[in-house]
């Protein structure tokens, strides 16, 4: 008779309300989930994500840096209070802070992030507005992993809108986001079911590199090739 293969520990890191965090955390709750959440951290003590994931039952702490403090100082910190979790897979959702060349390379392949763009197009901040500005066709959402590069670890899974003519910046972000909460539970669950990892500077899943990220159409669709 076979048993459910243990859920794998997650730590959530996040800097403001924590709509991801939130979405982690509700799939986390269902018999399917690949996971659990032992702790989330933000940067920030006003982050309103805290006062969610406590509400959940979810430890939760800030861990904001002192003035003038050095990056990699924090981060040593903040790889302390992760560790004390012993997590399988760190998800940074909504964290604002860049992570220092040390921290990324001790968790090398278990740092997940997700970014309201079509990775490689717009990294960085106010991708909505860029964009509208650009007049794209179609705007979106990619989960990737986190590398030294901003924004530039190899990518996972997209999800795909199209951009309207009288879309404003509210309301594009608010149907990106939607899709947000769909596809980072689902590649968080690739992950802590051992289908997903990070190898030689490539997302592979199923045993195979991922030269392009998956593309999210409502359910799983045929991985890049």
């Amino acid at each position: 008779m076979s048993s459910t293969p243990p859920r794998q520990p997650i730590v959530i890191l996040i800097s403001g309300r924590g709509s991801n965090m939130r979405a982690l955390i509700e799939h986390s709750r269902s018999e399917t989930a690949a996971y659990s959440i032992c702790s989330v951290i933000s940067d920030r003590a006003d982050a309103g994500g805290l006062e969610v994931a406590r509400s959940f039952g979810i430890a939760a702490r800030a861990l904001t840096p002192a003035k003038g403090i050095e990056r990699v100082e924090y981060d040593q910190s903040l790889a302390a209070a992760i560790d004390a979790c012993s997590p399988s897979l760190i998800a940074l959702a909504g964290f604002m802070r860049i992570l220092s060349a040390p921290f990324v390379e001790r968790y090398a392949g278990k740092i997940l992030n997700i970014h309201p763009s079509l990775l490689p197009k717009y990294p960085g901040l106010h991708t909505h507005r860029r964009a509208i500005e650009a007049r794209e066709a179609e705007h979106g959402v990619t989960v990737h992993f986190v590398t030294e590069q901003l924004d530039g670890g190899p990518p996972v899974i997209q999800a795909r809108v199209a951009v309207e003519t009288n879309d404003t910046e509210d309301t594009l972000s608010r149907r990106v986001l939607a899709l947000e909460h769909v596809i980072y539970p689902q590649a968080v669950d690739w992950f802590c079911e051992g289908r997903l990892r990070c190898e030689a500077g490539k997302a592979v899943l199923d045993g195979r590199i991922l030269s392009e990220p998956v593309q999210f159409a409502g359910t799983e669709r045929e991985k890049g090739s």
